[in-house]
């Protein structure tokens, strides 16, 4: 079984973030970005379903700063092939060139599972994952928690209130949004994740061009504006 997983790096919220000069968009020149903890938790269910069957796991992601130290992790974790998005991601894109970024790719392994995270704290536009499975003209289900395959079929588990759990049955293919993996990511060591960068290769995979087109257009980006301050009551009860 293949089984595709596209990863977002994400800003990292400790950094304090700034608004560019334009006054739409984050200014990107100085931020760290880091693995969406959602999809950190689609990779690790995608090698948790590796390790009960002979499945081959694909890991992608857009060529933005740290990209190399986030795919040789996943390499380093189980995943047997790496490939990187290279296009003019520096600037920040929306949730619909990514997901038509990685459609494109995802088309050319021919997958019978794809695996993303649920969401990521810069989705203003929609998940990735359904946008996905739309381009691909594949079935979707999101907020899964465990992933069984049989028959050609992924039965997907999802929580819910009073630990209640539930169970859907997808053909395949299809693509599934992970909320968390059935253990939580594995750590790996950075002498393993150095070892893997000695041995492992990350294939690069062009476009032409970032499609935008569905998302909102940004008319204003700003910090929290101060209102009226509390007015402070003195006195006892009555």
């Amino acid at each position: 079984m293949k089984i595709v997983v596209p990863i977002n790096l994400v800003p990292d919220l400790v950094e304090e973030l700034t608004i560019d000069d334009s006054g739409t968009a984050l200014d990107m020149t100085w931020l760290r970005f880091i693995i969406n903890e959602f999809d950190d938790q689609a990779i690790e269910q995608a090698i948790l379903l590796k390790e009960r069957s002979e499945s081959h796991v694909t890991v992608l992601a857009q060529d933005v700063e740290g990209v190399e130290d986030m795919l040789f992790t996943a390499t380093a974790k189980g995943a047997d092939q790496v490939i990187k998005i290279v296009g003019d991601f520096e600037e920040g894109v929306n949730s619909h060139a990514l997901a038509r970024a990685f459609t494109d790719a995802i088309k050319e392994l021919q997958p019978d599972l794809v695996l993303t995270g649920v969401q990521a704290h810069n989705d203003q536009d929609g998940s990735t994952g359904p946008l996905i499975a739309e381009y691909l003209g594949m079935p979707y289900i999101g907020y899964i928690a465990g992933i069984d395959i049989q028959n050609g079929k992924a039965i997907a588990k999802k929580e819910y209130p009073g630990g209640l759990i539930g169970e859907m049955e997808v053909n395949l293919p299809a693509v599934l949004g992970i909320q968390a993996a059935e253990q939580p990511p594995r750590y790996v060591a950075i002498s393993k994740i150095r070892q893997a960068m000695k041995s492992a290769e990350i294939e690069e995979r062009s476009i032409d061009a970032l499609d935008s087109s569905g998302g909102p257009e940004v008319e204003r980006l700003f910090q929290p504006e101060v209102g009226e301050r509390a007015t402070m009551l003195e006195g006892d009860e009555d």
